[in-house]
């Protein structure tokens, strides 16, 4: 049984699998206010599903890309959960979650303000490049160079950016990963260390 959670981005999302059947979830989309609503959507959503947290296998989280703060929140009680309850926990990538909405050739895009976006690609839910911080003419030209005029699929926050300069692509836009696929992809992963996954220094300075 796993408990899947992600702040990354602009929403908050819990969801408890047990196999293949998911015994309930939730989702807000919210650009703050995660470190207040995480901890009570998780109680309600184990609530309603019937189950208490000693039930649970292994805790599941997204690592980043995404906001700082979002992340923070989310590793952070997913460690304090794992810990309280000795239990595995495992990191999955936000851009490897969004993919999983798709299918075939996936390209997961996020909107990373300052001209830039999150890209990677994936085909069959397999990576075919690393995460990476890029400007959306480049994220354009990969995509054209690893789809080579095939159908493929755009999900995230950053597909509506591209959906002018990467013509004929089916456009999902999500403001966040969504834990059900969280909990699915952690299930078969192999547990260890939660490292957040920064692709660019913060955006926050230090007062002159």
């Amino acid at each position: 049984m796993v408990l899947g959670l992600d702040t990354c981005l602009s929403s908050c999302s819990v969801a408890v699998l047990e196999g293949e059947r998911m015994l309930g979830s939730a989702r807000e989309v919210m650009a703050r206010g995660h470190q207040e609503r995480l901890a009570p959507m998780a109680r309600d959503v184990m609530a309603r599903a019937g189950i208490g947290f000693d039930r649970l296998a292994r805790i599941a989280v997204t690592v980043g890309p995404g906001s700082f703060t979002g992340l923070r929140v989310g590793i952070a009680f997913a460690k304090g959960l794992a810990l309280a309850l000795d239990l595995p926990a495992v990191g999955i990538g936000t851009l490897e979650a969004l993919a999983a909405e798709g299918s075939g050739l996936v390209f997961p895009v996020i909107d990373a303000r300052r001209g830039q976006v999150y890209l990677q690609a994936f085909e069959d839910g397999r990576a075919l490049m690393a995460p990476d911080a890029v400007s959306a003419e480049t994220a354009a030209a990969r995509i054209a160079e690893l789809s080579l005029g095939r159908p493929f699929t755009l999900v995230g926050s950053g597909a509506p950016l591209l959906a002018d300069l990467a013509r004929g692509a089916m456009v999902i836009d999500a403001e966040g990963a969504d834990a059900r696929q969280v909990a699915r992809l952690a299930a078969g992963r192999q547990p260890g260390p939660l490292r957040p996954l920064y692709l660019r220094a913060p955006d926050a300075r230090l007062p002159a």
